[in-house]
Formats: structure tokens, C-alpha cells, sequence
């Protein structure tokens, strides 16, 4: 064996091309993992904003004026949309990280030669994939009750695909860092969830007493959701300029930091 590594000594791992081959088997092994459970990860989701669509502009025909001029549920639908994508987005890769690691099977995203960048990628992206997808879906599903149109298409490109992406390196985040389900669950439900509600997705941030209404503006969901719903009703509640900087930067950040988890094999290596 010793003579054996003399002439075959361990290779490093060269990290400096892209294993193009590796990151599109990882990505499309995300895709297939939520399009083989289609019912659970795209028809539940559009089913739950219906019922949320029901609820706020269905039940109540009429007895909610108009926003900005504009009817209610065409104010409401645009952040359902966006709810449906931040949510799909977040579960997909979290989910993902947190059963490898409970079934044992992280070391098979390990092993094969995926720098951190790719991981992080293709997680990310695939995580993307389905929160648009499910998105959509959800747009196509409330067109019958009411009307939706898009005004500034470059607001709902740059903020829903934005917004996937970020939702997406936060479910890696949240599925290295989790041990137990029990720990992704307080990240859903005092987190994700919180922020997503309080973000004016039913509701003119404007409109609340202090201190939330200034809180609200601290809150980075808010101008995702504000960003979206500008470019379908032409009209945004805080400054676009800040969303669209903010969108960016928290990409920069994120990745950064799902990066640092890989490369230091944060709570997947002993």
C-alpha cells in the first residue's frame, strides 16, 4: 500500500472549474424529489391560497373597499402569490438538508466531487424552482376570482425570482443548522411564518398603529411582497430602490453564509 501511494499519491480535489455534470445531477435530483410528491408540494399549496382567497375576498364581497383604487382581491392576490413561493421555496431545501441528515444520508452529497458553491447552488436553485413553480400555479388559480394584471413585469420577475432564490439559501440554512424537526419547526412557525404575515400580504403596512407600522419597514419580506405586488397594481408602500438593493444584497449574504456552512462542514461533518 505504501508503495502504492508513492506512485499514486491523493489528489486534491480542484475546486477551480465547475463540475457542470455533478451540479445538474444535484439540481435535477431536487426537482424530482417535490415533482414526484406533486400533490403535497404543488396542489396542496394552491389549494391552501384559495382558501385564504375565499376567506378575504370571497366571504367578504363588498364589505372591503378598494385599495389604492384598486379591488381588494386584486390588492390580496399578488401576495398570496409571493406567501406561496416563500414558503415552497424555504420548505423545499430545508426539508431536504434535514432528512439527509436524519436518514443517514448527507455523506452521499459529500462524497462525490460538488465544490460548496455547487452545493449551495443547486439546493438554492432547486429550492427556486419549486417556489416559482407552486407560484405560478397559485397565479393561475386565482385568476378566477379576480382580476390580475401585471404592470411593471421587470417588479414581478426581479422580486419573485428573488425572492425564491433568498427563501431558497434560507431553507439551507435552516436544514444544516437543524438537528431534529422539531428545530426546523421553530424556524417555520417564529420565523418564516411570522415575517411572511406580518409583512402586508392581507393588509396596508400604513395602516397599522405604531410601533408596528415603522417595524414593518424593517421587516425584508415586507419589500419582497411590496416589490411584487407593485409590478401587478402599479402602485409600491415603501421605496422600490431600497427593495431592490435589499433583494441583492441579502442574496450576497446568504450565499456567503450557506457557503461558510459547507466549507466548515457545519454540523455535517464530525
Amino acid at each position: 500500500m505504501p508503495a502504492v501511494e508513492a506512485v499514486f499519491p491523493p489528489q486534491p480535489r480542484d475546486y477551480h472549474g465547475v463540475n457542470w455534470a455533478g451540479f445538474q445531477t444535484l439540481y435535477l435530483r431536487e426537482i424530482r424529489r417535490f415533482w414526484k410528491v406533486g400533490m403535497q408540494t404543488l396542489a396542496a399549496p394552491v389549494v391552501t391560497a384559495l382558501l385564504y382567497m375565499m376567506v378575504f375576498v370571497v366571504a367578504a364581497q363588498g364589505a372591503r373597499p378598494p385599495v389604492h383604487g384598486i379591488a381588494f382581491g386584486a390588492f390580496v392576490a399578488p401576495g398570496l402569490i409571493m406567501m406561496s413561493i416563500l414558503n415552497n421555496a424555504f420548505a423545499n431545501s430545508s426539508s431536504s438538508l434535514l432528512q439527509a441528515k436524519m436518514n443517514g444520508l448527507i455523506g452521499d452529497f459529500l462524497t462525490p466531487p460538488l465544490s460548496p458553491p455547487e452545493h449551495v447552488a443547486a439546493f438554492s436553485l432547486g429550492a427556486a424552482a419549486r417556489g416559482i413553480l407552486v407560484g405560478a400555479v397559485t397565479w393561475i388559480a386565482v385568476v378566477p376570482f379576480t382580476h390580475v394584471t401585471v404592470t411593471h413585469l421587470w417588479a414581478v420577475l426581479y422580486f419573485g425570482i428573488g425572492a425564491a432564490v433568498i427563501l431558497g439559501l434560507l431553507g439551507v440554512m435552516a436544514g444544516l443548522w437543524s438537528e431534529k424537526f422539531d428545530h426546523m419547526a421553530v424556524v417555520t412557525n417564529f420565523i418564516v411564518m411570522p415575517m411572511t404575515f406580518l409583512s402586508g400580504t392581507f393588509y396596508l403596512v400604513d395602516r397599522l398603529p405604531e410601533p408596528f407600522r415603522t417595524g414593518s419597514h424593517f421587516n425584508p419580506f415586507f419589500y419582497l411582497i411590496d416589490g411584487f405586488r407593485y409590478g401587478f397594481i402599479g402602485h409600491a408602500e415603501g421605496s422600490l430602490i431600497t427593495g431592490v438593493g435589499m433583494t441583492a444584497g441579502l442574496i450576497v449574504a446568504l450565499a456567503s453564509i450557506c457557503l461558510w456552512m459547507f466549507e466548515t462542514g457545519y454540523k455535517i461533518k464530525t
